[in-house]
């Protein structure tokens, strides 16, 4: 048989690797404060974007624009947040700061403009020991400002500042993946999990057995004793809230430069759910309101493309690079110590599986 050519990540191994795309953090940790904003920019005439939601407790914001059936087919920046529904103010400061630059939906004569402006938030109320410290529309200006397509900064960053993934801490993951085609997909993922990203009996990061070759560093088995301890902690820490469980949310962008529809956008999102189920157990809880965005640049291709055999090749890579951010997110986290508590990082709590620790 002859050999596939071989996925590789992109220069960054991060979402700007697909072309256009800016990403910028604005976060806060001290004096009550354990929480950011993450902006995903896209070029400036807008990228073609679907979402996909899932779980009991979503916290979104314009996801029925992005029904195939509705009429608007860009977007021009996502926003993530912290600070649960109050978060998704933070999305304000970000449609002003794109409406003077006269980015956005035309309404009018030139420089009459809505920018459209998707948003979805994660739940960490209180983890910096103050309920009323959380984003507003100044975070996600402040997150806009330092936007650049340079290599993504991750975990304890932005929208993962305040992140947490079964008692362990969470945040900003990114990865991407160059297809023999020379499509480019990539993802930013929060990683704020009611679920684990390990394995509770092993302590195995569920995320690096998908990692391409030297993506992940050489992880060893977790000790017996590190791996019980962080078992009970975990179980201690879930009960978080004072109504007796926890509440999370993981979300996220995926970005291709392939040219996709709102409908071929919207397939993408799903599937990238399914990175989501490789990485996290359980998954789309009842607790978390797990939301994937998808944006085609279009800067590949044109309409109709790609044929069927390279969507389904896109979506496979789609479903992994989502699975990969997950485990850059836990692997990039420190740990972080609060008014309300300390989050151990997968670092802290299994020191055993990192030779680089030792």
């Amino acid at each position: 048989m002859t050999a596939l050519p071989a996925i590789r990540p992109g220069p960054t191994n991060t979402l700007t690797d697909v072309a256009g795309i800016r990403v910028g953090h604005a976060g806060r940790i001290g004096d009550g404060w354990l929480t950011g904003t993450t902006v995903v920019l896209a070029p400036d005439q807008g990228a073609v974007a679907g979402v996909d939601v899932r779980g009991g407790g979503p916290g979104t914001r314009e996801t029925d624009l992005l029904d195939p059936r509705n009429m608007v087919d860009r977007v021009h920046a996502v926003v993530l947040s912290g600070g649960s529904a109050f978060g998704l103010a933070a999305a304000d400061g970000v449609m002003q700061r794109l409406a003077a630059a006269g980015v956005g939906f035309p309404v009018g004569p030139p420089g009459q403009v809505v920018p459209i402006v998707p948003a979805a938030v994660i739940f960490d109320l209180g983890r910096g020991g103050d309920f009323g410290k959380r984003p507003d529309s100044s975070s996600g200006n402040d997150a806009y400002v330092v936007a650049t397509d340079g290599a993504v900064a991750q975990g304890c960053v932005g929208a993962g500042t305040g992140a947490r993934a079964g008692g362990l801490k969470g945040g900003v993951g990114s990865a991407s993946a160059v297809l023999p085609n020379g499509i480019t997909v990539s993802a930013l993922v929060v990683v704020n999990a009611i679920g684990s990203c390990v394995d509770p009996h092993t302590g195995e990061l569920y995320a690096a057995r998908f990692g391409l070759p030297g993506e992940f560093p050489s992880l060893r088995p977790a000790s017996a004793p590190e791996v019980a301890t962080a078992r009970e902690r975990a179980a201690q820490e879930a009960l978080v809230t004072g109504l007796g469980y926890a509440l999370a949310t993981t979300i996220g962008v995926i970005a291709t430069d392939a040219t996709l529809t709102k409908a071929q956008c919207a397939k993408v999102s799903g599937i990238g759910h399914d990175g989501l189920a490789r990485a996290i157990r359980p998954v789309h809880t009842m607790f978390d309101g797990d939301t994937l965005f998808t944006l085609a640049t279009g800067a590949r291709g044109e309409a109709g493309s790609p044929d069927p055999m390279a969507f389904h090749a896109l979506l496979d890579a789609a479903g992994d690079v989502v699975t990969r951010a997950v485990g850059h997110a836990m692997l990039a986290a420190h740990s972080v110590t609060t008014p309300a508590g300390s989050i151990r990082s997968v670092r802290e709590a299994l020191p055993s599986m990192f030779p680089d620790l030792r």
